[in-house]
């Protein structure tokens, strides 16, 4: 069914711009991100990108029937923090929304003191608080002000790490963040400078954080050193980077689903959840270790490692024999001439088969 355009009031023509219709038009193409009469929790750190996506889901409100309610989580990193929360809450409350507010306890989540000072450990600790309260409040969907700057970032600092196309992939539009919610990013067709533009022409306040002048953190090295680099030899170089991230995305869930074709082509019936070993060592190198990963993650929750798989799939070959390896977790792969198959691990107190 094609989605219904609905436009701007005359009472909102004063506050619509193209950056609102932008955001409007992607919406209206992707109903599933945000879908009409949908209950959302909107990040907020106060920071130009988490305001402008405020402002903008508040405009666009009336015309998808949303449920607003925002999150701000202090980190207890910096010492104006808590004066910057309660601004933060008292602007939200003269926009007629309800803030919920974390801060950081000492021990939370088992991390100390060394820990908390992580970019890992205080994504996890900000997502965890989310779930939480997304779940208290019946909320189905957790929606942050990710911009194309923030995935081009993301995109380089994986490059350079060596990532899998999994990790290029990173920041996608909309994932599950627990059973029945969702992570949504609906700013990832803004770049870091439109977001700015927002906020300058709605005059919304902004709460500057001085952690991101902090070059120990990696993520503001390629934001002040990298990006504008590339941005000053490419224009437009962090909405390109971002959306060559959203292929990739696109590019790996094709792969998931073929690689589910391919491996239900290649059960045996031999053994529970076998698979034919000789169709299989007949496919390239790449296929093999993509449907063995596949098929040990799907039977034994399992991962491995470049080069355990490569040895393995080297004992695989058509002129070796049968065999048996032990893998991670007491599980043990066995296979003869024509089928694989996965011995869970021992009961405790019996003998290994």
């Amino acid at each position: 069914m094609q989605a219904t355009r609905i436009w701007p009031s005359r009472a909102m023509a004063e506050r619509w711009s193209p950056l609102h219709l932008r955001l409007h038009s992607h919406l209206l193409r992707q109903p599933e991100l945000l879908p009409q009469g949908g209950r959302l929790l909107v990040a907020v750190s106060g920071g130009q990108d988490s305001m402008a996506l405020v402002a903008l889901l508040q405009d666009l409100q009336r015309l998808h029937h949303w449920d607003l309610q925002l999150w701000h989580g202090d980190h207890g990193w910096r010492p104006e923090a808590r004066q910057q929360a309660r601004e933060l809450s008292g602007w939200a409350e003269r926009q007629g929304l309800r803030l919920h507010h974390d801060a950081w306890q000492e021990g939370m989540a088992g991390l100390g003191e060394a820990a908390k000072r992580t970019e890992a450990a205080a994504r996890e600790w900000r997502y965890g608080c989310l779930e939480q309260r997304a779940r208290q409040l019946g909320y189905g969907h957790v929606v942050t002000g990710h911009t194309a700057s923030d995935r081009a970032e993301t995109l380089l600092l994986h490059l350079a790490r060596g990532s899998h196309r999994r990790g290029l992939a990173s920041l996608p539009a909309s994932r599950e963040l627990a059973p029945g919610m969702a992570l949504v990013r609906p700013l990832l067709v803004f770049s870091r400078s439109d977001t700015a533009q927002i906020c300058a022409e709605l005059q919304l306040p902004i709460w500057l954080d001085s952690s991101n002048d902090d070059r120990r953190f990696s993520r503001n090295r390629i934001r002040a050193e990298v990006l504008p680099v590339l941005e000053e030899l490419h224009p437009g170089a962090d909405r390109r980077l971002s959306a060559l991230a959203g292929r990739l995305a696109e590019e790996e869930q094709q792969q998931v689903e073929l690689t589910a074709l391919a491996l239900d082509h290649l059960r045996s019936s031999e053994k529970p959840a076998g698979l034919k070993r000789r169709p299989l060592m007949a496919l390239s190198p790449a296929n093999q270790r993509r449907l063995l990963q596949a098929w040990l993650h799907a039977n034994a929750n399992l991962t491995l490692e470049a080069a355990p798989l490569d040895a393995l799939l080297a004992r695989l070959r058509p002129h070796q024999g049968p065999g048996a390896s032990d893998l991670s977790g007491q599980w043990r792969l066995h296979w003869d001439l024509g089928t694989l198959w996965i011995a869970a691990p021992p009961i405790p107190g019996q003998p290994h088969p």
